[in-house]
């Protein structure tokens, strides 16, 4: 019985898709490097560039954080403020190649994973969600951040309806940490925020054409 070949698979769609991806990958790290200077001119920290390619067209993501130092959240403000100086920046960016872009520039959210040290320190005193890489995941209220690892009060499960019990107080190192993230926790009127004075963590965009 004669065997049919094996029909050849077209590969050129994953050869454009990875060029693309190698493109986009270049860019967004020559982008880090070129607005981190714009960024930290601005008081801010540069977090991340996101670029997303729609023909010819891109959009370009900036996501700015307060420092280490600040508690809080980044205000509209200084949102708009970076964004402008960012978009001035790209404006006159000699390796540019000229494509047209539409800037986006935000602030993290509280739905960002916590993963560098930096990110821990940012949110002391908050609720966190700790992924283990080897163990149960832990819940609780972040104590203090170290160079080696992060110490937590955890929240013990508790049957539905019942007070919420704390556990001894833990610590975990990076090493044994794949991620986090801070969890949302709904105010009541009594109680006293850790800094003194209400803050805001939710993300703030701001757009420029």
């Amino acid at each position: 019985m004669a065997v049919r070949p094996s029909p050849k698979k077209d590969t050129s769609s994953d050869y454009r898709k990875k060029a693309m991806h190698a493109e986009i990958t270049a860019e967004t790290q020559r982008l880090k490097n070129f607005l981190a200077p714009t960024v930290e001119q601005q008081q801010l920290f540069l977090e991340d560039i996101e670029i997303k390619m729609a023909g010819a067209s891109r959009t370009v993501h900036v996501i700015v954080d307060l420092p280490e130092g600040e508690a809080g959240g980044v205000s509209l403000d200084r949102i708009s403020d970076v964004a402008h100086a960012v978009s001035e920046a790209m404006d006159a960016d000699p390796n540019d190649d000229g494509r047209p872009y539409n800037l986006e520039v935000s602030s993290p959210g509280v739905s960002r994973p916590l993963t560098e040290p930096r990110h821990w320190r940012r949110n002391v005193g908050r609720m966190v969600s700790v992924n283990i890489v080897e163990g149960d995941d832990v819940m609780g209220r972040l104590v203090s951040v170290e160079d080696t690892g992060i110490t937590l009060i955890p929240e013990l499960p508790v049957k539905k309806g019942m007070k919420p019990k704390q556990g001894a107080q833990t610590t975990l190192p990076f090493s044994n940490i794949r991620k986090g993230r801070v969890e949302v926790e709904f105010a009541h009127l009594d109680d006293v925020p850790l800094d003194g004075e209400a803050g805001s963590d939710e993300e703030t965009t701001a757009e420029e054409a």
